[in-house]
């Protein structure tokens, strides 16, 4: 069904990955590309400062490696990109690169401010030029 598929992972919240890998595998048409985002959150400046800077570069390494792994469990191919910044916006920002005709997303349970998808999800339905699936 879809050439390029983008699968963004957060590790931080309840263990989807699975999930939005099997969801992006039955998506993926043959000869279709899965990408899998990991997307670190940059830090205030007045944070950074205080934090050696291993543990910016380390915490980029750990979610390359987790990535990695989870491409292995896929019998597509399976390409991993760790990116820093704001999560929606990058997320967009690399559906555009990547030139992506799909973006498989997990949305969190949502507070009251984002009832019905959570505050990623709803920014990446809202403003991606491609189809979003999202999960729950």
């Amino acid at each position: 069904m879809y050439k390029d598929i983008l699968v963004p992972i957060v590790f931080d919240h309840d263990p989807s990955e699975q999930q939005a890998l099997a969801v992006a595998h039955k998506l993926a048409k043959a000869g279709g590309k899965v990408t899998l985002l990991h997307i670190v959150e940059e830090l205030p400046g007045f944070i950074t400062v205080q934090l050696p800077e291993e543990i910016y570069k380390d915490t980029i390494a750990e979610a390359k490696s987790k990535l990695q792994a989870l491409a292995k469990t896929l019998p597509i191919p399976i390409d991993v990109m760790v990116e820093t910044g704001h999560a929606s916006r990058r997320i967009l920002q690399c559906a555009e690169q990547l030139k992506a005709d799909c973006i498989v997303i997990s949305s969190h349970k949502p507070g009251l401010s984002d009832y019905f998808l959570g505050s990623t999800a709803a920014q990446v339905v809202r403003h991606a030029t491609c189809t979003v699936h999202v999960l729950r």
